[in-house]
């Protein structure tokens, strides 16, 4: 829905289905409904997911036109979509692959060209587009030092292609999009600051060199272009995680002109530890509920000296609980963020209510998407009809703006 200056919704990976039948139909019963309860006399924008494969389904005759009609008939339209997970992501041990393919490998190149294909054929007239992905790859996958920046330099290159194809797309039809990057823990990027290394340290100088000469622009010219078309996602839930000072790079971002494509407004797990350890089971039994094996569930600890320790998944961190130098745990879980409390674990909302207020007094983007998909695997009371659960999540950020 159109807020000012830019617009809210919700992204679709909270709908089951791999193919674009599936994922098609996921809307046509959901979202009416949900538009009717949240912006019944306004247009209302969906933050599209699909995967490889409904993306190359959607491209097939008749299939976008039939769509956009849809669109049209229930007032709705398409600003943003997520290009994270590629292939299945419900019903399915998804963990690390949901990095595959990384940004070193053609297929994502592919994948994410193809997405934006399909949002400039979607995109209302004078609206900014924008498409969310991995943070170049898993950093588990890379053995070595030498690896990683190997990967990293790949990687980017890579993501130059995509940049070079949205100039074209730009100087040919006027319609502005632009690649978010989203970091997460132990993705190759993982925190803002390591964002902004690579932005300042590999991005620009390969970039300022290849899309000046491909382009032939000055170096300045070329930054520019790519300042536009290359930005973050802004993961509440992931900069949580890694106990953000989100003001602090909120602030670093804009000072050096680095542009933040969307915001995904999402919760994590969190919990302090108890100093005696033989208080400490009540909590690891609160936190092992959320253990499923769906979903990569990376934990960052913090210890009393203010050191983080990172746990690839919650089952290393749950066999550490008696690390008496560890005072709390952040899990990556994104659970509904209008909740605070769950029991003996808490949510990180409260850093939501942080970036919104920042926002509130100077917005630093156009998107805004409430990303919550863990309903189908959240322990056993803790389950609530989905729709009225994405209204009261929509309800719950228009409240807090």
């Amino acid at each position: 829905m159109q807020l000012t200056p830019g617009h809210l919704t919700y992204c679709t990976n909270i709908h089951a289905g791999e193919t674009w039948p599936a994922h098609f139909n996921a809307l046509k019963i959901n979202f009416p409904d949900i538009k009717k309860q949240v912006s019944p006399d306004k247009p209302m924008g969906i933050g599209l997911r699909l995967s490889n494969v409904a993306s190359v389904e959607l491209q097939k005759a008749g299939n976008l036109a039939t769509f956009k009609q849809w669109l049209a008939e229930n007032d709705a339209y398409v600003f943003t979509m997520n290009g994270f997970p590629y292939g299945e992501f419900h019903h399915a041990v998804v963990k690390d692959q949901v990095h595959a393919p990384d940004w070193t490998t053609t297929l994502r190149v592919e994948y994410t060209l193809r997405l934006f294909h399909i949002l400039a054929g979607l995109l209302p007239e004078n609206m900014e587009g924008g498409i969310s992905t991995s943070p170049l790859s898993y950093k588990y996958w890379h053995k070595s030092d030498y690896e990683l920046e190997q990967a990293k330099t790949i990687a980017t290159a890579n993501i130059l292609l995509v940049a070079e194809e949205l100039i074209r797309i730009k100087q040919k039809t006027g319609i502005a999009m632009h690649l978010d990057i989203e970091p997460e823990p132990d993705g190759l990027l993982e925190s803002g600051e390591e964002y902004i290394e690579w932005y300042e340290e590999v991005l620009l100088p390969m970039g300022r060199e290849t899309i000046s000469k491909k382009f032939i622009i000055s170096a300045d010219e070329a930054e520019t272009l790519i300042k536009d078309h290359i930005t973050l996602c802004y993961d509440v839930c992931h900069f949580a995680i890694g106990y953000e000072p989100h003001q602090q790079v909120i602030e670093e971002l804009a000072a050096k002109g680095l542009k933040v494509g969307k915001i995904q407004i999402s919760a994590a797990l969190k919990a302090n530890l108890p100093g005696d350890i033989d208080q400490r089971e009540p909590v690891k039994n609160a936190f092992a509920r959320f253990n499923e094996s769906t979903y990569l569930h990376q934990v960052v600890a913090k210890t009393t000296g203010g050191n983080l320790v990172r746990y690839p998944d919650l089952p290393e961190a749950l066999a550490d609980v008696e690390n008496i130098a560890v005072e709390q745990w952040r899990a990556h879980f994104h659970v509904p963020i209008f909740t605070e409390e769950y029991g003996l674990v808490q949510s990180t909302q409260a850093d939501i209510v942080t970036v919104l207020d920042i926002y509130k007094k100077k917005p630093f983007s156009h998107h805004l998407e409430v990303e919550t998909y863990t309903w189908g695997v959240l322990p056993d009371g803790k389950k609530l009809p989905l729709n009225d659960s994405i209204v009261r999540e929509l309800n719950w950020v228009t409240g807090q703006l």
